[in-house]
């Protein structure tokens, strides 16, 4: 039985998971110490046989949890896990970190008939580990949409973008890293719904995604038509590896950029929150409709 049979079935926890309980227990017996790298992702996919992008889903609970750091590209570096501390979820309405916000609001989402996820950002990363426990209750039959519809907007790999790139220099390698992590996060997200659709054929689903020239600096997520969650990116530097290249490049922060959610009023169409959803949907329709393109299969 494969990664994806054991996940779809349940015969087992989703391989992710089992993988980051793994590490976990090792950082906590002393095998990976504090300040101290994982080994890269190809040796974890060797070790657990898995996909990459099984192995990404795994350091993504750990960097939520607290032991991993946030930078991508290089091997994980452990954090001081007995210091962190994984802070409360922030109240209904206050804006808050990217996965508290997104895996509530995504939660909801699913939670009616007809789900409906419009996102605009500069990877697929974090949307991949919000919908992945939703789609699992799918498949469990646990949650039962009549349709699950999902329109995704990233920038198109062959513009020259202002983010990623070298601090000094003109070539070129940070586009083409940027270019391999959207290829694993869009096969991991692809077979995510794929897996939902093999169980259950009975739900209709779309799932598209397209592509525009532009550097996104914000991201945005449109949930159900209902409700937008509206976030900045984080202009940083910092040192990457990247096959034979290393440097020191201008990069963003998402996973950890602040969400600012805003709800529909039904009763108060004029109200602050329900412009703000509405004029989110207007911008991302305008977008989709002009100079979107369907995204080519990554080569």
């Amino acid at each position: 039985m494969n990664e994806e049979e054991q996940e779809v079935t349940g015969a087992h926890r989703p391989p992710y998971l089992h993988i980051a309980d793994v590490l976990r227990g090792e950082i906590h017996d002393g095998v990976f110490r504090v300040g101290e790298r994982l080994p890269p992702q190809a040796e974890l996919e060797q070790r657990f046989n898995v996909s990459r992008p099984t192995v990404q889903r795994a350091l993504t609970e750990l960097r939520r949890a607290g032991y991993l750091d946030n930078q991508r590209g290089r091997a994980a570096e452990v954090l001081d896990w007995k210091a962190a501390s994984t802070p409360p979820p922030p109240p209904q309405g206050m804006p808050g970190p990217t996965f508290q916000i997104l895996d509530r609001f995504v939660a909801e989402a699913f939670e009616a008939e007809d789900v409906t996820i419009d996102a605009y950002s500069l990877s697929a990363e974090t949307l991949s580990s919000a919908l992945a426990a939703p789609l699992n209750r799918v498949i469990a039959r646990e949650l039962n949409p009549k349709s699950i519809r999902l329109r995704l907007l990233l920038p198109t790999s062959d513009a020259i973008l202002g983010i990623p790139r070298l601090v000094d220099g003109e070539e070129e390698w940070p586009l083409a890293r940027l270019r391999e992590l959207l290829g694993a996060q869009v096969v991991s997200l692809t077979s995510a719904f794929r897996r939902v659709t093999d169980v259950r054929a009975e739900i209709v689903q779309s799932v598209q995604l397209s592509v525009v020239p532009v550097t996104p600096l914000h991201k945005l997520y449109i949930l159900n038509g209902r409700s937008a969650l509206s976030g900045f990116y984080r202009v940083v530097r910092r040192d990457i590896s990247y096959r034979e290249h290393e440097g020191e490049i201008f990069d963003v922060l998402g996973v950890g950029a602040v969400l600012f959610p805003y709800r529909a009023d039904p009763d108060d169409t004029g109200s602050h929150g329900s412009r703000f959803v509405e004029e989110s949907q207007e911008w991302f329709d305008s977008l989709w409709t002009t100079i979107a393109q369907p995204l080519q299969p990554f080569g």
